[in-house]
This record gives C-alpha cells, structure tokens and sequence, in this order.
C-alpha cells in the first residue's frame, strides 16, 4: 500500500486555521461593483481593484463583445506563431502613446510582465536592488534571472546608495526596481531618487505601477507622470487588471527593449496573448482614461472623504498616499474577526494577515472606487464604527 505522500498538506491547512491566516474565499455571483451578490445577498464591496468602476462599464462590454464578433473567442496561439490579432497591435500603440512610451508589449498579467522583463535585463552576473516591500512578482521575476539580489530597506534610499556604493566596481549590469505604489500600505515608490540614483550609478531604473495605473498622474497615466519623469525611468511595468477593469499586463519604454522581449520574454514566447475580448475591452478603457479625467478626480474624493472621516473616528490607517486604505488591526485573530462582523452587516472586506503582510500587522484592507457613491462610503463608515468599538479598536 502506497503511503500518502500529501499528508504534509493537511498539516499545512490546519496550521493556517489555527493561526487565523485560513483564506475564505468568497464567491461573486454578480459583474463587479459598488455593491456586489454572494450568497445571495447584497454586499458593499470595499475588496476589489476596480478602483475606477470600469469592470462591469457598458462601453468597455460593447467593445468585449464586438470583438468576439469579429475574431472569436480566442487566440489560438501564441503571440510569435498565429496569436497576433491587429486588436492587440492596436492596444500596444495606444498604450504606448498614453504613457508617452516608444512603445509596448501586452501580456497575460502583470505577474507575467515582470517575470518576462525582469531576466531580460539581469543575468547571474548581474545585481538587483529591490525595495523590501515589492511585490511577490518583482520577487519571482528577480529570482528566476539568477542576478544578486540586493534589498534595501523600505524606501531608504540612503540605504540603497549604500548599497550602490558598495557595488561600485561591479562590472555587470545593475537594475533598480521598486513598486509604484505599495499594495498593502499605499505608499508610494520614491521614483525621484530612484531615477538619480540611477543616473549617477548607471543602472537600470525599473517600476512596477500595478496600483498607479488610472489612479495617479494625469488622466492616471501612473506614477512616472506623477512625477514629471519622463523617460528617466527606464522600464515601466502596469497591469490591465485593476484601474482599467479588465485583465492583462504590460511592458512600456524603448522600443529596442519591446522588440527583444518580443523576442526572448518566456511568457510572451510560450504563453498564449489576451483573447480578443480582452484586448478590446482595455482598448476601450485606455481611450475612455485619455478622453476624460472625471473617474480619476472622483476616484480621489471618495478617498479623501472616506480615510479622512475614518481617522476623525480613531483609526489607524497606517501610512497611505493612494485609494488603498489600510485599517491597521495587528493580531490576525482580531482582524479576521473584524471581517466576519462586517460582513454580517452587508460589508465586504476581507482581512489581510501573514504572509501578505508581516506578522502583527494584520489590517482590513479598504479599497476605494470612483464607483462609491457617498451614501455608500458614509454606510461603510458607520459600520465600521460599530464594530470598531465592539472589538475595542476605537
């Protein structure tokens, strides 16, 4: 008799029940929205990076379903043999134009951009130097090119010169990376400094803007824009999964990088492109942005309005700049518990524990939305109150 050699696994889940990190994953039974169907019921959805209210938008359906008219449903390839639509060409263009780029390249996810550029531009000979706090995918895609990997503390850049300094003699490349905007906490990358630091180091300068995109800059063009960078910044990874509503990912900057990724980024080589649908409805979204600045400009008020009146109730919400509004909690038993009590009351935010965040800083993370109406965020401001105060929080 064959032993059972997943066992390991039911350790693994009990342990993750026993310290409160089990995920429930909830269902949606509705599109995307303010408000939101699981199990039946109505909740006010305070979960989701749909931060512009695009996911569910008529004009980006219309364009989803026009273009399944026209090419079918899917690809049928990879983007190097017979998976290139003129849709996707299209969307490559204007994102390029949008973010002021020589040009783009679209993939599968944001995950994957970075796991496709990141090893095009380090190898083992070469060094890293990533901010602690990056995404899971900058950490995957610094891994998989085999380069040092150098971390500097949490937007220390006295610390990351240091390092830089240290590595001055160093005869291989060098890339300096960083998020936009920090999921968890919504700060912000110092892209200033980074890209001085750069300069006078002669690195790479590289962001992944996945929480920027349609929500900083003009017309949320992103961080870079934010700033005023241009193409001091040398790469720019963003995602088509939140902001703009849809999925996909996305590599902007010089045209001879697009073209070499074109030609050696695995997921690009060896994954199949964005349907048609997809690729139309971010097409849709990209030109909606460039046409008005209204979502963004409502998308800030909302923000304003909820995390101001959230920390007049006594609130900890930690360090923000951005939508993302973390209501810092500390021990994951309290916080999952914090959710469980809102969500009995019509409100849905999940509770953010290790290893996404860690240990003792387990928060309800509240994600803001140009879809929000007032009524809806002075509803989630009371409930939050309530349960606030019957769990000692305020």
């Amino acid at each position: 008799m064959r032993s059972d050699v997943l066992a390991f696994v039911d350790e693994q889940l009990e342990e993750l029940r026993e310290a409160k990190l089990y995920n429930t994953i909830r269902v949606l039974e509705s599109a995307q929205g303010s408000w939101v169907t699981i199990d039946g019921e109505q909740k006010l959805n305070l979960c989701s990076n749909n931060y512009l209210g695009l996911a569910a938008d008529q004009d980006l359906i219309d364009a989803a379903c026009q273009a399944t008219e026209t090419y079918g449903v899917g690809p049928g390839a990879v983007r190097t043999i017979a998976g290139t639509m003129s849709i996707h060409g299209e969307l490559e263009k204007t994102l390029a134009e949008f973010k002021n780029r020589e040009a783009s390249v679209v993939l599968q996810s944001g995950f994957n951009a970075n796991l496709a550029v990141i090893p095009l531009l380090v190898g083992k000979e070469d060094l890293v130097y990533s901010d602690a706090l990056n995404h899971a995918s900058i950490i995957d895609g610094c891994r998989l090119s085999r380069a040092k990997i150098r971390v500097y503390r949490h937007l220390d850049m006295d610390h990351l010169e240091e390092l830089l300094q240290e590595d001055t003699d160093h005869p291989g490349r060098k890339l300096i990376i960083s998020d936009g905007v920090f999921s968890m906490d919504g700060d912000l990358g110092n892209m200033p400094a980074i890209a001085d630091l750069a300069e006078e180091y002669g690195c790479i300068s590289m962001v992944d803007d996945a929480h920027g995109e349609g929500v900083l800059g003009s017309h949320g063009r992103g961080i870079v824009d934010h700033y005023g960078l241009g193409e001091r910044i040398d790469v720019e990874v963003g995602t088509l999964s939140k902001a703009l509503g849809c999925v996909g990912g996305f590599v902007a900057g010089d045209a001879r990088l697009i073209e070499y990724l074109k030609q050696r980024g695995r997921p690009f080589l060896f994954s199949s492109s964005l349907t048609p649908a997809e690729a139309a409805a971010n097409l849709a979204a990209v030109r909606k942005l460039w046409q008005k600045d209204d979502l963004v400009s409502r998308l800030w008020d909302n923000t304003q309005y909820f995390q101001g009146k959230m920390r007049e109730a006594g609130f900890d919400t930690g360090r923000t700049e951005t939508p993302i509004t973390p209501v810092m909690i500390g021990d994951a038993g309290v916080s999952s518990e914090f959710s469980r009590r809102l969500f009995e009351r019509k409100i849905f935010a999940q509770s953010i524990g290790f290893p996404t965040v860690p240990e003792g800083k387990a928060r309800i993370r509240v994600m803001i939305s140009a879809a929000h109406s007032r009524e809806d965020l002075d509803f989630a401001l009371e409930t939050f109150t309530t349960v606030g105060r019957e769990l000692d929080i305020i």
